[in-house]
């Protein structure tokens, strides 16, 4: 970790305002100069260097993906605005099927729910019963099962999913709605999420999450899964779907008339099982549907599973969830001062409206915005009920009827309240398992076939002529091992550019120099500048290429480019700034480290432009695996070395506890490659691995 240095103190930050009014006077202009002439002098340069690492472009990752995902959602508004009939209308609704079942994959096939009933709840209008079935072989599921009392059957169903509530089902809001359209005539099936509940993935002798629930677990469980080309979505929505399996097998559900519902979280399980399964009659999702441009640009992470790969790259958005099952009733449920932007819910809302004018049936869907924060409070759910009765003629009922609230313990299907007791399969054996059947599967690649399978798996562009750069602005006393110093902005594609920094024994000039023709190149693990200063590596790489040119790189997101946005200080946490724009990558299908691959070509282009023939390509940590992968694609690549690099993205698929982040894993890899195949292939380029990094990085 990058140490704190010394903050300005008070006398600093004195001379420096002093100074700069001495200068400058009252005028802006001069102001402005002044505060720029003073990056020459000792004293502020000295204030600047004790505050952070340097960070000049902390917004350059915000605005690449906001002009991405921009141009993606311009593509899809293209697409909707060329509908001009039914027809065309039905056409789309296909099309919208069709590219959600990319997104989420294939899923597994039906086995047994072996379903059994582990106690009832004797109420004045229905009965719960306790529920347990297996969504996939040894995987466990809880729900509560509402049965109405004293109606005719068979009566319409519902599937509620629930959001992030740490006790699931038994959440108040959860509760209040399955027990609401129970008292109305609708038999209602309401299951715990993977890591919510009962069904913690990772537990403790107390049953416990020793990571967290909800949240935590779903980015812990679901980033590994990307590298064996799965998604923590399918799996929740094949939950639901099952969910639906069993109501249907229930004599007292009609199977003509189904819906399904949920808040948060379970909105966003609502809106994608509207998208993977035709069978519901009707969908309610609330406090999730907007747009994803709208989620980018106000800086809110989401889920991994709220985050479907390749879904931007294919031209989806949230609506198309819902057209998916068009013409059928869809009501979206949004809120006023949620943090989902209502902006978006009212864009989705006016794209569905015309798709269902085309399809003759603009009464199916509508939008209630309720006027208070984020939840499926009693507006909300009411603005469901009457959606449903409407749809399903069971009631007329436009109000909730008196609730009852269960204690939790009254709602659990299991004897201590988790599935982990009962022998359930933990997620992470599954990824597990899928990662070792690859290994048995994958052709052992080698030569051009290798450096093609990484060049389509990171997706790597085209590479043309050397880049341009820009020069920036020496900042002083930053106790470099060499007195002298250049930094140089390589553009690597529009909007991003890579930071390199040039060291010399002597003060440089503005334009790189022309006389070496081997350079050493260390690909930073999180900063150059702090990495100048602290990083053991680089002094010995110095000592043993004194006659070479020696250059570091900060690759996108790191360094001189770490985002400042979701949030004051989010850059390492879990659901942090290198998070945020790791998943986006992946429903752009751009990897991140395919990105950063990119980088480090592009300054190796940069460099040969520079006269530069031969490169020793160092990495540390994050950096090793932009690193590897350049190096392997390279020809100009002579010597490799790494420290603390990844034994395997196997390592990291395998295991129940890891350390390294979603920015540092590859949709799909596995499928075709793992790191040790790169490394082997790097031998003949004289790679020296030191202190290599294993799932929890810092292990040897």
């Amino acid at each position: 970790m990058i140490g704190r240095p010394r903050l300005p103190s008070a006398n600093d930050l004195r001379f420096t305002r002093r100074r700069m009014f001495q200068i400058a006077g009252r005028d802006v202009f001069g102001l402005a100069m002044a505060s720029w002439m003073l990056l020459d002098q000792s004293e502020a340069a000295e204030a600047v260097s004790a505050v952070e690492p340097l960070n000049r472009f902390p917004r350059m990752m915000q605005n690449y993906f906001v002009e991405r995902v921009r141009q993606a959602e311009m593509m899809g508004e293209q697409r909707r605005a060329a509908l001009k009939s039914k027809e065309d209308a039905e056409a789309y609704v296909g099309w919208a099927r069709e590219k959600i079942r990319e997104s989420f994959g294939p899923f597994p096939e039906r086995t047994p729910l072996n379903p059994r009933i582990t106690g009832t709840v004797d109420r004045d209008t229905y009965a719960i019963e306790n529920v347990i079935f297996e969504s996939r072989p040894g995987f466990l599921v809880t729900a509560n099962l509402y049965l109405p009392k004293g109606r005719r059957r068979p009566l319409p169903g519902v599937v509620g999913t629930c959001g992030h509530s740490v006790n699931g089902k038994c959440a108040e809001a959860y509760q209040s709605f399955a027990q609401g359209l129970a008292r109305m005539g609708y038999v209602v099936l309401i299951y715990d999420p993977i890591s919510q509940g009962e069904r913690l993935q990772y537990t403790d002798e107390k049953l416990k999450s020793p990571i967290g629930p909800g949240v935590a677990e779903h980015l812990y469980e679901g980033n590994p899964q990307f590298l064996v080309d799965e998604f923590l979505g399918t799996w929740r929505a094949w939950d639901g779907i099952r969910a639906l399996d069993y109501l249907l097998t229930r004599e007292e559900v009609d199977p003509n008339w189904v819906g399904v519902t949920g808040n948060s979280g379970g909105g966003t399980m609502s809106t994608w099982l509207c998208g993977v399964e035709q069978r519901w009659a009707a969908g309610a999702p609330s406090c999730f549907v907007t747009t994803l441009r709208r989620n980018l640009e106000n800086e809110l992470p989401a889920d991994t599973e709220q985050c479907p790969p390749r879904a931007l790259a294919l031209g989806l958005d949230h609506s198309d969830f819902l057209a998916a099952l068009a013409p059928k009733p869809v009501i979206i449920l949004a809120k006023e001062k949620d943090y989902f932007d209502v902006r978006g819910s009212e864009e989705a809302y006016q794209r569905l409206k015309r798709l269902y004018r085309l399809l003759g049936a603009e009464d199916n869907i509508a939008l209630f915005v309720g006027p208070t924060e984020h939840g499926y409070t009693q507006e909300n759910r009411e603005a469901m009920y009457r959606w449903f009765n409407r749809a399903s003629r069971i009631s007329d009922a436009a109000s909730e009827p008196q609730l009852t609230i269960e204690k939790d313990e009254t709602l659990w299907c299991t004897p201590r309240g988790q599935v982990a007791e009962l022998g359930s399969r933990p997620l992470w054996t599954f990824t597990r398992d899928a990662s070792q059947d690859l290994a048995k599967r994958r052709p052992k690649l080698e030569g051009d076939a290798l450096k093609k399978a990484v060049v389509q798996t990171l997706k790597l562009p085209p590479r043309g002529a050397a880049p341009e750069y820009r020069v920036l602005r020496p900042i002083g006393g930053r106790k470099y091992p060499k007195p002298g110093f250049a930094t140089y902005a390589v553009d690597t594609e529009p909007g991003v550019f890579a930071l390199v920094y040039m060291l010399d024994d002597k003060a440089r000039a503005s334009r790189p120099p022309q006389d070496f023709r081997r350079a050493v190149l260390y690909v930073a693990h999180q900063s150059s500048d702090a990495e100048l200063r602290d990083e053991p590596l680089v002094r010995d790489l110095l000592q043993a290429e004194p006659e070479s040119l020696f250059c570091t790189c900060d690759v996108r997101g790191i360094g001189e480019s770490r985002p400042n946005t979701c949030g004051t200080d989010t850059f390492l946490k879990p659901y942090g700034a290198d998070y945020f724009y790791a998943i986006h990558s992946i429903m752009l299908d751009y990897p991140y480290v395919g990105q950063k691959t990119h980088d480090v070509l592009r300054v190796l282009d940069w460099l040969k432009a520079q006269g530069i023939e031969q490169v020793h390509l160092a990495g540390k940590g994050w950096g090793t695996l932009p690193a590897t992968f350049a190096a392997l694609v390279s020809d100009r690549v002579a010597q490799v070395t790494l420290k603390n690099a990844l034994t395997s993205y196997a390592a990291i698929a395998e295991a129940e506890r890891y350390q390294w982040p979603l920015s540092a894993m590859t949709l799909g890899a596995l499928k075709t490659f793992d790191l040790p195949d790169c490394y082997r292939a790097l031998e003949t380029k004289g790679l020296r691995q030191i202190e290599p990094w294993g799932a929890e990085a810092g292990e040897p």
